[in-house]
């Protein structure tokens, strides 16, 4: 089995998926890349994460062409490659159908930054795609999917805004691991339900200033970054 240690950290962001209530059934995936081999390593289409073992994650180069397994990769893989090809400081992908988030996806809104939590992770607001055209939808829908996320970071750093709210889909969000991925999908969805909820206890709720928002970002993540212990 090649891949053997990416394959386990595949595995176990899919089971993570679960554990942390942000898939039912069959719905959503998580993928990593090995960048020094150009191969990705993705869930199965269809298989029950009850049932999935590292070998049965599958294993293809970056242009999907399967080179180890028996059996589908994840239907969404086109997606993920185009994630992984665009945005060379990622190695993890994660898509889930989690309620809130997807929730704000289907409503076509990005996500303002309403407190310090989001602030945190997303040095601004969550960012919504265009919809796709009924071209777009009919032929290579998911490699479009992939597209529309491209273009809709062509200004933007994926790494201070590290998830995307699909329009009319869901999320995909991603990190510098599969671990890591799998995190912000669990901090998006948080940050998706505590704006529901603010704007339901203020509908004129506003987002924070630009300079709470910068503090609480950069202490986290920039040059002169603070938080944490060192390394």
């Amino acid at each position: 089995m090649i891949l053997k240690n990416l394959r386990e950290e595949v595995l176990e962001a899919n089971l993570e998926l679960v554990r942390r209530g942000l898939v039912l059934y069959t719905f959503g995936n998580a993928s990593g890349i090995d960048r020094r081999e150009g191969l990705v390593a993705i869930k199965p289409s269809g298989v029950p994460y009850d049932q999935m073992k590292a070998e049965d994650l599958v294993v293809v180069d970056l242009d999907g062409k399967i080179v180890e397994s028996t059996l589908r990769p994840s239907s969404d893989l086109p997606t993920h490659l185009i994630l992984y090809r665009a945005f060379s400081s990622i190695g993890g992908v994660a898509h889930t159908h989690s309620r809130a988030a997807t929730a704000w996806a289907q409503a076509g809104r990005e996500i303002p930054c309403f407190g310090t939590t989001h602030a945190d992770y997303f040095h601004g607001p969550v960012p919504v795609t265009k919809p796709l055209t009924p071209a777009q939808i009919r032929s290579d829908y998911e490699a479009n999917t992939g597209h529309a996320i491209v273009r809709r970071f062509a200004k933007l750093d994926p790494l201070c805004a590290p998830a995307v709210l699909v329009a009319g889909h869901a999320p995909f969000c991603w990190g510098k691991s599969p671990a890591e991925a799998v995190h912000i999908a669990v901090i998006a969805e948080e940050i998706a339900a505590m704006a529901f909820q603010t704007l339901s206890a203020n509908p004129k709720a506003r987002p924070i200033s630009k300079r709470l928002h910068d503090k609480h970002f950069l202490r986290k993540h920039g040059d002169s970054a603070y938080y944490g212990q060192k390394k």
